[in-house]
């Protein structure tokens, strides 16, 4: 069996000998319960003797945002007396099934959802360790910092605590109302999961040095949701002086994906929401069940509610923020996947042809086709299901997140590193599943198509790479290559996190990206990783006049 698989292996699954994937409670059989002090009272975790690992689950950082807390900022966490277990993890924040299974290991769905976890490898004496605190992506409308593929086990051995966040999402995350923001003291409402982050972060601040962590040390990632996240943390004037680094996974809060709207606007939108569910005030609306509440947003069929420039979270647009120098002024490890979305998406099921191709360019860029259609190439079948495949991408996140890389490269002396993740993904071991969407996966329907070939790495796929969780993941047919493919990128991650530098000996060079490079380096992560010089941001800098950013 080769090297790397046995060592990969072996240290993913001793990672998990307390915490199962399958299960939410601790299991004793290698661990002994372990006790630290933090600011609201003591904590009882559990200490691994075959990782050396100490795992605090569902601690937590603010106040249930029950009753006259629903629909408020969160409140600092209130302080107990005796011992508190934080033996497994917190409840999910409430949400459906969303992007198929995404086996969380949490205790349930409440409300009830403020608890972040932290893996360690701190010695009785340790202090000054990196931190990286980790958001799981969703789309703001569901996930769980519980799943495995987010499981911190492989970053605490590598010397950094690892921490991840449960956040309001949905409706009980992201409503706006006029009554609600006329209640706040900063007069806006909306954005209450992006303000459970903010409280999370500065829970880690006052907190951390309990688990051996330096609170000057930490970095924020993030994929999707979580990506997007990331770059408004950055933005934000509420937490950008608790970061020290960022890294972002597909996906950036920037137009066309997820930008923050106008309070108005999303004001607006929270009253459409109300009338057309009964005409229902605040008050009434915060009297109700929680089932209620879910089932009125499951009736409206909205995709949950935007985030907001609410002059408190984001002052202004990430853009205008970015330009006036106002964001974070950190290191930043930036990326995206080959294959983000199916060419499908942009083709509307047609076959890839070249008249479809020219017809559907047409139709979604009537005053630009001509460019589009240059920079795109089209002439074979091949052709149009890769340019197909690259423009659905960029419309749907690869652009944003560019963005997010070139503003900062160009607003910051900090230096900016930049990835494409290639790897194709194994198959599935049970053949009658199909991957989700955002992870997990979902059975195959009867009369379900056929899906293409992939040809790139789709959404999500990297997070259990770059966090070392391969052997977590039991879905599918994990390789030698892949085991390689993780250990360099989570050991990328792993030096980031440490340094500001994903560089290292044994590793591929990684330069990074100067202000003024027209074809700035990007780091071609696959089986045998190596930097190259970017020749595709001609689409992204047409997409920035396009989506009016530049």
């Amino acid at each position: 069996m080769n090297t790397i698989f046995k060592i990969f292996t072996l240290s993913v699954l001793c990672g998990m000998a307390c915490i199962t994937p399958n299960s939410s409670k601790g299991q004793t059989n290698n661990c002994f319960p372990v006790q630290t002090k933090i600011a609201n009272g003591i904590i009882e975790g559990l200490y691994d003797t075959k990782t050396s690992l100490q795992l605090y689950l569902g601690i937590p950082f603010a106040q249930p945002p029950l009753g006259e807390l629903r629909w408020k900022a969160p409140q600092p966490a209130e302080n107990w007396n005796g011992v508190r277990e934080t033996k497994k993890f917190g409840p999910r924040a409430v949400q459906g099934i969303v992007f198929g299974d995404m086996n969380a290991r949490s205790n349930g769905i409440s409300e009830d959802c403020l608890y972040l976890n932290v893996w360690t490898s701190a010695k009785r004496n340790t202090s000054g360790l990196p931190v990286l605190v980790y958001f799981f992506g969703g789309g703001f409308v569901a996930g769980d910092g519980s799943e495995p593929r987010y499981d911190g086990a492989s970053m605490a051995k590598k010397g950094i605590v690892a921490v991840t966040v449960n956040y309001r999402l949905n409706i009980f995350g992201f409503l706006a109302l006029p009554e609600l923001s006329a209640e706040a003291s900063y007069k806006a409402s909306g954005n209450y999961g992006l303000l459970d982050q903010a409280a999370a972060l500065n829970w880690v601040s006052k907190n951390i040095t309990a688990f051996g962590g330096d609170p000057n040390k930490v970095t924020i990632a993030g994929e999707s949701a979580g990506s997007i996240a990331v770059s408004s943390l950055m933005a934000s004037p509420l937490s950008k002086g608790f970061i020290a680094g960022a890294i972002g996974e597909s996906g950036a809060a920037i137009n066309p994906t997820m930008a923050p709207v106008p309070l108005a606007e999303a004001e607006k939108q929270g009253l459409e929401f109300a009338a057309k569910a009964g005409n229902y005030t605040l008050k009434q609306l915060r009297a109700m069940s929680t089932r209620e509440i879910f089932e009125l947003y499951n009736e409206s069929k909205r995709f949950g509610f935007p985030t907001v420039i609410d002059g408190y979270f984001f002052p202004k647009s990430i853009p205008e923020i970015f330009k006036a120098h106002e964001q974070a002024q950190i290191p930043v490890l930036v990326g995206w996947n080959s294959s983000e979305i199916p060419g499908m998406a942009f083709m509307y099921g047609k076959p890839y042809t070249e008249e479809n191709f020219v017809n559907r360019v047409k139709e979604t860029y009537p005053n630009d086709f001509e460019e589009v259609l240059r920079i795109y190439s089209h002439s074979s079948e091949k052709e149009v299901e890769l340019s197909a495949t690259a423009l659905a991408s960029d419309r749907f996140i690869a652009y944003s997140t560019w963005k997010w890389f070139d503003l900062q490269r160009k607003n910051s002396k900090q230096p900016v590193y930049r990835y494409l993740f290639s790897k194709l993904r194994p198959p599935l071991v049970d053949q009658s599943l199909a991957s989700g969407l955002a992870g997990g996966t979902v059975k195959k329907e009867n009369n379900q198509p056929k899906m293409p070939e992939p040809i790139g790495a789709p959404h999500a796929c990297e997070i259990e790479y770059c966090m070392g969780n391969l052997g977590l993941i039991k879905e599918y047919a994990w390789t030698a290559e892949d085991y390689k493919v993780s250990e360099t990128m989570l050991s990328f991650f792993a030096n980031f996190i440490k340094t500001g530098n994903p560089n290292d000996t044994g590793l591929p060079e990684w330069p990074g990206a100067a202000p003024n490079d027209p074809n700035p380096p990007v780091m071609i992560l696959n089986v045998e990783s190596k930097a190259v010089k970017g020749d595709k941001d001609e689409r992204y800098l047409f997409h920035d006049r396009f989506y009016k950013n530049n």
